[in-house]
């Protein structure tokens, strides 16, 4: 067996394979653009077979450049969470289009559970709330409209991407790692099982669903690139993002800006219960024992700078924002609220839209386009707050995420949150993560502090700011902010 890790990294824009070595080094990265649908709006897609065939091809591509299959020791999967696949176990094959986590379908049924009085038992036994984030409300959604899937039967198989993957990739196998099931809200959090009145509350079958695992062991193995390579770490995302940023004593944070921007807080391994509308979630689990996060998800990070780019054409790609941002001296009193999945924690209003606010004739491209990067400082800020209410207040953050390659955001989050910030030099953290976990699942590692050490150097940004100014800007914010929830 080598010692090259391969961490498939399956995305909400991109399918992407990795390899490390046990250093921490990132010898091989392959990549493929995934297909977004909209087929209204606030509705989201991808479509399975894509996905599979994408990460197929990314992954064959850097076993080859690995020497071979006997040149890597295992895999390590993560994933964009949340989003749901539906599949029949006798062809493999999707029976619907996968419902992407940031789709909003399942609001009016949200709407209703609340109003029935569902969400405080629906949060104390999961740490979650109503939203239509959650894979929970969208398999309802599914079950009650695409006929296709009730007539299906005992051939149905429901899972998130990783379970997609794993079975894809050992003909087979159903299982998700914990972290993936805890955001489902059919996991009891406590107990780690699927809970019989959960499923009957969102009409799931347990059948169709897989098993519950650790996100480090051995998960199956693969035979499709020429050899045998066992699959031996299974993260969601963001949680592996946590642990490749070390975070792995109660207190640590990071916060990673991709299409979406995630704060996590370890928490230990004691069930946290949040009284300011963050998540409770499992961190990691291993021999069966659980770590626990408090969660702030925010839904519009990065998408922002694509729909500047895509949507408006205010820029040609994203690294012109950092230029176009430091070109004023400040946002000319331009806000931008980017609530174009609707708006995240702690305020949970998915009928939100984003706006652009305090425009005049002095407004140029340069004050939208840092508006809509301060926005990320913004809603940082609102996460903050929430997380000290609960008790979780933040010393030091750990950032990653393709946004904060962009020195202008990361100091402006050091100076909006006073607060220091860590950035590492390689800031695929979420890959990172993964390969950790496999690292540890297959043994090349005795514990997760050891494999630490591929976390390698970080940048620090103090920040430095006056309180004024903050407040001042703050202000504004809280004014534009407000003005955008129904």
């Amino acid at each position: 067996m080598g010692e090259i890790l391969l961490v498939i990294d399956e995305g909400t824009t991109s399918a992407r394979a990795m390899l490390f070595t046990p250093a921490g080094d990132c010898i091989a990265s392959e990549s493929a653009e995934l297909t977004q649908h909209y087929p209204a709006a606030g509705l989201v897609e991808h479509d399975a077979a894509e996905i599979w065939e994408r990460t197929q091809r990314c992954a064959a591509a850097v076993v080859e450049r690995a020497g071979g299959p006997d040149a890597i020791a295992a895999i390590g999967i993560t994933n964009q969470r949340e989003t749901v696949v539906f599949w029949d176990r006798t062809t493999g094959e999707p029976l619907a289009p996968a419902i992407v986590w940031q789709d909003r379908r399942s609001a009016d049924l949200c709407r209703t559970m609340k109003e029935r009085g569902d969400e405080p038992g629906v949060q104390a036994r999961t740490g979650l709330l109503l939203d239509p984030y959650f894979s929970g409300t969208k398999i309802a959604w599914a079950m009650a409209n695409w006929p296709q899937l009730k007539e299906a039967g005992e051939r149905l198989a429901i899972g998130t991407v990783e379970s997609w993957l794993v079975w894809k990739l050992t003909g087979g196998n159903h299982v998700t790692d914990a972290t993936n099931a805890s955001r489902t809200l059919l996991m009891g959090l406590g107990s780690g099982g699927w809970s019989d009145g959960l499923l009957d509350l969102f009409d799931c079958p347990r059948g169709a669903l897989p098993e519950i695992v650790d996100c480090a062991g051995r998960f199956g193995e693969t035979t499709l690139f020429g050899g045998r390579i066992p699959i031996c770490g299974m993260a969601g995302d963001q949680q592996a993002a946590t642990i490749g940023q070390a975070c792995l004593t109660p207190g640590d944070t990071k916060a990673t800006f991709g299409t979406g921007a995630f704060m996590l807080t370890n928490a230990g391994e004691r069930q946290p219960t949040s009284r300011h509308r963050l998540l409770s979630t499992v961190l990691c689990q291993l021999g069966g024992r659980r770590t626990y996060a408090i969660e702030g998800s925010v839904f519009v990070a990065g998408s922002v700078v694509k729909w500047l780019r895509d949507s408006l054409g205010l820029i040609a790609n994203a690294g012109e924002t950092e230029a176009l941002a430091r070109s004023v001296d400040d946002n000319g009193g331009v806000y931008f609220v980017p609530a174009l999945s609707g708006l995240g924690a702690p305020w949970w209003e998915p009928g939100a839209r984003g706006s652009i606010s305090g425009l005049s004739l002095a407004s140029g491209k340069a004050h939208v386009v840092r508006a809509a990067l301060e926005a990320m400082a913004h809603q940082s800020h609102d996460l903050k707050t929430a997380f000290a209410a609960d008790g979780c207040d933040w010393s030091r953050l750990r950032i990653d995420g393709g946004m904060v390659t962009n020195d202008w955001i990361a100091q402006d989050l050091a100076d909006m949150l006073d607060v220091t910030v860590e950035r590492p030099d390689f800031t695929e953290t979420t890959a990172l993560g993964a390969a950790m976990l496999a690292g540890l699942g297959c043994g090349l590692f005795a514990t997760l502090e050891e494999a630490s050490a591929m976390r390698g150097r970080v940048k620090i940004f103090e920040p430095a700011m006056t309180a004024q100014a903050r407040t001042a800007r703050l202000s504004g914010w809280q004014r534009a902010v407000t003005g955008v929830i129904r």
